[in-house]
């Protein structure tokens, strides 16, 4: 069988989290934590990247931060993972849907600026597969009505628009660090903040509402009760596993994109032949090889596909389904506007296995089977 995910493992792991064990810190903020976000600061030009237990607490951390009310709108798309509406819900906010381009799956930047109204606060711009949004548009509609951008990075890492790390263009960036993205630490995220004037609140909110970072680093001789907060530090632990990832980022990434590419080459003569659509990537964007995906003819060809695949030992899932289509996206969203694609395209939309250790002929195999549904 070949499993639709195997978590990343590069063999130091298991050496580094010892060596967290031994350094007697194996809470938030070792020496392992430390690295992690000066290597991603680093990589991503962003001013400072905080370690969280999760994107999704990533994503908390930044409505925190966006000071988002009851009563506000967020807008995104509807073709996303719950965290994205979750964050912004928590904090009282309706989340407002609008369409994804079918080119992408990524939000519709040409449909935003008519969802934006007096209560709009922010835009959070989902980057489905690793592929950018139209960030230039974004940003410019959100400079215009003076609203966050915080993206949802989540599938990004590494990724990049115009030559601009993901998660680093907007106001604040949240990545995953799940056991299914590209770099793990079986469950974990990042921050990343742009503007220096959120970096203090954001500690205070990552340290249970206290000011204990500014405790470590000798600003204060104890720390205090300042604020709102919630305990988003992972242990060092935890960044020790992902710290043996980053090291060897450009080879987990070059080795993923291999495989992507060898589907998208083997799998083309079947787009010719108008049996199955391939992923679209814009020539200003440049992928991270999170995920391979193709669009079928509909639903029922989609559930016999992977029905087939299964069969012949190939584990490939469907994605989202739509959050404005959910109990709890028709109870705290809206959609604005016509849904033309959110519902059609996410019913056509498969996944192929992808991970770091994924073997040529494994992808070779996965091809073959996909043709032989086909009959091609």
């Amino acid at each position: 069988m070949i499993n639709f995910n195997v978590p990343p493992f590069t063999g130091k792991e298991m050496e580094y989290v010892m060596q967290a064990v031994q350094n007697q810190k194996i809470c938030g903020d070792g020496s392992f934590t430390k690295q992690c976000s000066e290597w991603l600061e680093e990589k991503t030009g962003t001013k400072k990247c905080l370690l969280t237990t999760s994107c999704t607490h990533a994503l908390e951390m930044s409505a925190l931060l966006a000071g988002i009310q009851p009563g506000d709108e967020v807008i995104m798309p509807s073709y996303t993972f719950v965290s994205t509406a979750d964050a912004f819900v928590l904090r009282g906010a309706k989340v407002v849907f609008v369409d994804i381009r079918p080119d992408t799956m990524n939000i519709d930047e040409n449909l935003i600026e008519a969802a934006v109204t007096d209560r709009t606060k922010a835009i959070a711009p989902v980057h489905y597969a690793g592929v950018a949004c139209e960030m230039d548009k974004i940003m410019e509609i959100a400079r215009k009505h003076k609203l966050f951008v915080i993206e949802d990075a989540a599938q990004g890492m590494l990724a990049t628009y115009k030559g601009r790390p993901l998660g680093a263009i907007g106001d604040f960036g949240c990545y995953s660090f799940h056991e299914t993205k590209n770099f793990s630490m079986g469950e974990g995220g990042a921050l990343l903040i742009q503007d220096e004037q959120y970096i203090e609140d954001a500690e205070i909110f990552r340290e249970k509402g206290t000011d204990r970072s500014k405790y470590y680093r000798g600003q204060v001789d104890k720390y205090r009760w300042m604020s709102y907060g919630s305990s988003y530090l992972p242990s060092d632990m935890n960044a020790a596993y992902l710290w043996a990832q980053l090291e060897l980022a450009e080879e987990i990434t070059k080795a993923r994109l291999d495989r992507w590419q060898q589907y998208h080459e083997g799998l083309k003569p079947l787009q010719e032949r108008g049996l199955l659509e391939l992923p679209f990537v814009p020539k200003e964007c440049v992928h991270n090889g999170h995920m391979y995906y193709a669009k079928a003819k509909n639903l029922e060809e989609r559930t016999a596909l992977i029905d087939y695949l299964k069969e012949n030992g190939v584990l490939s899932v469907f994605h989202y389904v739509p959050l404005h289509s959910a109990p709890a996206g028709l109870k705290f969203g809206r959609f604005h506007g016509e849904d033309k694609y959110t519902t059609t395209e996410s019913e056509r939309l498969f996944r192929l296995p992808m991970y770091y250790t994924l073997k040529e002929e494994e992808a070779a195999y996965c091809i073959e089977k996909v043709k032989e549904f086909y009959r091609v």
